[in-house]
């Protein structure tokens, strides 16, 4: 045997990774050990049935697609299939091969990744584990925030607005009192006022939004205009989306993100003018932009960090990325979700 064959012929033996020799109607022709050794099957058993005799059922219709790309003269790579052994176990199997038309022969060389596939299940399995525990805290602290939401606009703020009313009324029969004493209980008016006016701020900002019952679209209009009416800064709302598109959980968390973005508005910003635009894209995609005319600020310096922080883990815990870009003529807050397999909470 000339030199580089052996050479060659010793590397094909040796070789931990599987290498074969199929032929153009799908038996084995040459198999290395690595073959018997992963399979089980003795090469007898291996050559004497159609190499799809070993690929695993739901397995067989896409690899048989894949070979007629490859007998039509395209490069199969890294293409991951699963085998059966001969004791029943299943084996994961990345492939690369060529098909050599003039010896009607096809060269494929394989790596066995089911390890790697075990711990990328894991990881999935592990995320997926993550999801539904965050999904139960999220869902806990949305039940406690609209009880929280509704104690304080049905008896702090009735009782608020109740003392408010009753001390105008005192207010205007106090003509004749001294001047300090009249003084006074103006004054008391006017922190009865900002009283209720704190109470409507600090209930919007925790509001629950109903979006269960409204849907994202209804409830998002609905919060755009109720922050116009708390704060009187004029907000236009935009949408263009697939409601049905979105799962309940995302659209909870867009919708959070939209109230976080629009209370620090609220508290920081000096704004005239909001809009918020929501859509999806050409791919599929998602966002939403929260854009203010206020006066910016310096994201290393901010003294509500916390609102952010609290909108990165929410964009985080959707598979979403959140953008801010603040200079001193406004600021905008964009949350855009990719469409795609490894993004897959858009349509759960």
């Amino acid at each position: 045997m000339p030199h580089e064959e052996s050479r060659m012929f010793t590397l094909f033996e040796m070789t931990p990774d599987l290498v074969c020799i199929v032929s153009k109607e799908g038996y084995f022709q040459k198999i290395n050990p690595a073959v018997t050794k992963k399979l089980g099957y003795s090469e007898e058993e291996l050559m004497a049935v159609p190499v799809s005799t070993f690929i695993h059922p739901n397995d067989r219709e896409p690899t048989a697609a894949k070979r007629a790309e490859l007998l039509n003269n395209q490069p199969l790579l890294n293409f991951q299939n699963r085998y059966c052994t001969k004791t029943g176990n299943i084996l994961w199997l990345e492939w690369t091969s060529i098909y050599v038309p003039e010896k009607g022969l096809v060269f494929a060389i394989a790596k066995d990744i089911t390890v790697h596939k075990q711990k990328e299940r894991e990881l999935q399995e592990n995320y997926a584990r993550f999801r539904q525990l965050a999904v139960h805290f999220k869902n806990g602290i949305e039940k406690d925030r609209k009880q929280f939401a509704s104690d304080l606009h049905e008896d702090l703020g009735q009782l608020a607005t109740a003392v408010k009313t009753k001390i105008e009324w005192l207010s205007s029969k106090t003509h004749d009192l001294p001047p300090q004493l009249h003084r006074h209980i103006q004054s008391l008016a006017k922190t009865t006022t900002l009283l209720v006016n704190n109470i409507r701020k600090i209930s919007y900002a925790i509001s629950p939004g109903e979006i269960a019952d409204l849907g994202l679209d209804a409830a998002l209009e609905m919060l755009s205009e109720e922050f116009s009416i708390v704060t009187g800064i004029h907000c236009k709302y935009k949408s263009s989306f697939i409601e049905e598109a979105l799962t309940c959980e995302v659209g909870l968390d867009v919708y959070r993100v939209c109230q976080e973005a629009l209370l620090n508005i609220m508290q920081h910003a000096s704004a005239s003018l909001v809009s918020i635009f929501i859509e999806h894209d050409d791919a599929g995609g998602f966002r939403l932009a929260v854009i203010d005319n206020g006066k910016g600020f310096d994201q290393q310096t901010t003294t509500f960090a916390s609102g952010l922080t609290t909108m990165h883990s929410r964009a985080l815990s959707i598979n979403g990325k959140l953008s801010i870009n603040s200079t001193g003529s406004g600021t905008a807050v964009e949350l855009e979700i990719i469409s795609g397999p490894e993004h897959d909470v858009l349509h759960e």
